[in-house]
């Protein structure tokens, strides 16, 4: 690529005239300032000719008047991806970029070829949100530059903060025992129950079962087929893992099933009254529903922790499964996915501290009950304690 000079009589300066693409682009200010002596002009395209020369050629760099070319990029960016991804995650990236990135590079003007580690982590602690926050943002920002690299806007992408960086704190899973999960749904009026019995069942997501069709039970399997889900209140016909997932059908929802009203809509779970008569449900109208249920039974507990996250929990803690096969029963792509129902078996943990624990109970320990505050090899004899070991 290589630029002329140019002078307009009719306005008393010069432009530097530059092919670009097969664009032609006429660039008439350098560092925002007409251009009024020629040597100012070639100081101009040598610039742009040292630019090719390194790589790093940007056209918005000399076209644009801002003195930063990251905020239209990353507005085309989202553009371009719009019809590549969910409306979840468009509405995830449309408030990173609107509410974070965007002011932040308005006031820190950057190139994207600028953006380096320690401009990163100067952002990291410029987004005003908590740790899982702060990892979206800064996680919309990463979808860019790997477009811009793979694009070759970019020669590389720079190196992102360390996750120890970001302030996160794993979530502390909060469930209830099945007897109180059953109450709740019991106090569900019987017409809406059908679809959180399901829930409770199958340990599948909200969103999934209000897009649940007739057509995605196979009776041959006696399995539910799950295809499709809702995204920011609109159906697609993928799920959140882009996966389609094969669920038996739970032997305790069968009779539920079969009475069930016939409809003729195509969804599987039709609701009863409501404002969509007749047709699927909506979130925010079962998240009524389940909280108008736990103020009865006296219970304070959110929709998804009180189904899909108690059903996985009382999996491991009351049922006494392992984690590879709650795996196995939820689909989980990643077993790290159901270590989180793991760090609350407070149960499980309390069945195998009772199952090894000693008994210190009796006069042998001097007082009923009351065992020592610390047990060593000096207080009893190491050869008296390994020949005479207390029975378990």
């Amino acid at each position: 690529m290589k630029g002329s000079i140019h002078y307009r009589k009719d306005r008393g300066y010069y432009y530097v005239a530059w092919y670009h693409k097969e664009n032609h682009y006429k660039i008439y200010k350098y560092n925002g300032e007409y251009i009024y002596h020629r040597k100012i002009a070639e100081k101009l395209i040598a610039c742009m000719q040292a630019d090719v020369e390194k790589g790093i050629f940007r056209i918005e760099k000399y076209t644009n008047e801002a003195p930063t070319d990251v905020i239209p990029y990353l507005w085309k960016w989202l553009e371009s991806q719009q019809p590549h991804i969910s409306p979840a995650t468009y509405k995830d990236y449309l408030n990173s970029i609107k509410n974070h990135l965007v002011p932040w590079f308005d006031i820190n003007p950057y190139q994207l070829h600028e953006i380096r580690y320690d401009v990163l982590c100067r952002l990291l602690g410029g987004i005003k949100r908590s740790g899982k926050g702060k990892m979206n943002v800064m996680y919309c920002l990463h979808r860019c530059l790997d477009f811009a690299w793979k694009s070759g806007r970019i020669q590389a992408m720079p190196p992102f903060p360390e996750k120890s960086k970001y302030g996160l704190v794993d979530p502390v899973i909060t469930w209830v025992p099945e007897e109180r999960q059953m109450k709740i749904i019991e106090a569900i009026p019987e017409e809406h129950q059908p679809i959180f019995w399901w829930l409770k069942y199958h340990a599948r997501r909200p969103s999934e079962a209000m897009a649940l069709y007739k057509e995605d039970y196979d009776p041959h399997l006696d399995a539910f087929i799950i295809r499709r889900t809702f995204s920011s209140k609109q159906m697609v016909n993928y799920t959140k893992t882009h996966k389609q997932h094969i669920i038996p059908c739970h032997s305790a929802f069968k009779p539920i099933m079969k009475n069930m009203p016939k409809t003729f809509e195509p969804f599987f779970f039709v609701n009863p009254s409501g404002k969509l008569k007749n047709r699927h449900y909506q979130h925010d109208y079962l998240v009524d529903l389940w909280k108008a249920a736990c103020d009865k039974v006296g219970e304070s507990i959110r929709m998804y922790a009180g189904l899909k996250h108690s059903t996985c929990s009382q999996y491991i803690n009351e049922k006494g499964l392992s984690i590879d096969e709650v795996q196995m029963i939820t689909d989980h792509a990643r077993r790290d996915s159901v270590l989180k129902y793991a760090k609350v078996q407070v149960e499980a943990k309390r069945r195998l501290m009772e199952r090894s624990i000693i008994p210190f109970l009796g006069d042998e320990w001097g007082t009923k009950n009351s065992p020592p505050q610390s047990i060593n090899s000096s207080s009893y004899g190491g050869s008296a304690w390994e020949s005479n070991p207390p029975k378990r």
